[in-house]
């Protein structure tokens, strides 16, 4: 398995909305992940976060991405409606060890955060050569 999910407010946050009606908290990053080939691509969106807020951290096979979205009202607005959460945000991908974490590629355009993970060349198949003796068997006589 090449992702690991696990977020403990997921159910609670589905059971909420089936109750309720409503988003219990909004998805601040939501997350596309697919595998193309030997590569493991993830894709958060980040819309109007600045890409210096962005932060990436490995440690083991935990990949913790952090990001902050400054509002963009000013200090005297009368703010009408408000559905973008503003902020920092945090989310946590539990890796498969089959995932080679020290090859990670970031990149971010249009507010799209897409992350390039390669399968680890231990992890890939391989064909294994079969060597033997000499076939042939000598009888003695």
């Amino acid at each position: 398995m090449m992702l690991m999910r696990t977020d403990p407010f997921r159910e609670l946050d589905r059971l909420t909305q089936q109750v309720l009606g409503t988003a219990a908290r909004p998805a601040a990053m939501p997350m596309d992940a697919f595998r193309e080939g030997d590569t493991f691509v993830v894709e958060l969106d980040l819309p109007g976060v600045d890409p210096e807020s962005i932060d990436l951290d490995v440690e083991r096979n935990v990949l913790t991405v952090k990001a902050e979205r400054r509002p963009s009202t000013s200090e005297g607005s009368e703010i009408l409606i408000s559905e973008r959460p503003a902020g920092a945000f945090s989310r946590q991908l539990f890796l498969g060890e089959t995932l080679d974490t020290e090859r990670i590629d970031a990149s971010y355009e249009a507010g799209v955060l897409r992350l390039r993970i390669p399968v680890a060349e231990q992890a890939k198949p391989r064909k294994i050569a079969i060597s033997g003796g000499d076939t042939r068997k000598q009888i003695s006589g």
